[in-house]
């Protein structure tokens, strides 16, 4: 049971104005959305953030930014904000059943990871995790292996995403209907 329950439809027009600038054109409001509504200044100061960690003007490509949230959101224990990323963008991104349940259960080192950047953010995501800090040797290869602004954006959006995921948890935002679970991965 949610612990803040989202708002539910008829939106008055300031709300529903809101979620015009969350969601794409014709799709309903998520539940974490509906959640963070009850503080309307607050669902407008994600705009912003989400607007541009879901635009092309971030510096990762897309299949980074997946890789990152995915295993942020699956380390935080946040099913709901991994299930809605999983459905919408896993095969988008290229993402094979194996890696996803690495993402979900795994690490950095499975044979499913070929691509030594994809192991690389999965490495940093679980050390920013674990200590909320990246030491010398694994920035080391971070730098050679992206550029400053990506390296921001890694750190930025990992931490975002675990800021979702303490929203989500805390709240018992219940799972989108549709939406992959844990256990589906393993």
């Amino acid at each position: 049971m949610s612990r803040i329950a989202p708002l539910n439809p008829p939106f008055d027009p300031e709300t529903a104005h809101q979620f015009e600038a969350m969601m794409p054109p014709g799709v309903p409001p998520l539940l974490l959305f509906r959640t963070a509504a009850k503080n309307l200044p607050l669902a407008n100061g994600m705009v912003g953030w989400g607007s541009y960690y879901l635009s092309s003007q971030l510096a990762l490509s897309i299949r980074h930014r997946e890789l990152i949230i995915d295993r942020v959101t699956a380390r935080c224990g946040c099913e709901y904000e991994w299930g809605v990323h999983v459905a919408f963008f896993a095969e988008r991104v290229g993402l094979t059943t194996e890696q996803v349940q690495s993402l979900t259960h795994g690490s950095h080192s499975d044979g499913c990871w070929i691509d030594e950047q994809d192991r690389l953010i999965i490495e940093a995501v679980d050390a920013l995790h674990d200590t909320s800090d990246i030491d010398h040797e694994l920035w080391s290869r971070l730098e050679a292996a992206f550029s400053e602004p990506e390296l921001l954006d890694l750190l930025l959006l990992s931490g975002w995403y675990h800021g979702i995921s303490h929203m989500a948890n805390a709240c018992r935002v219940q799972l989108e209907d549709g939406a992959p679970r844990f256990s589906s991965y393993g």
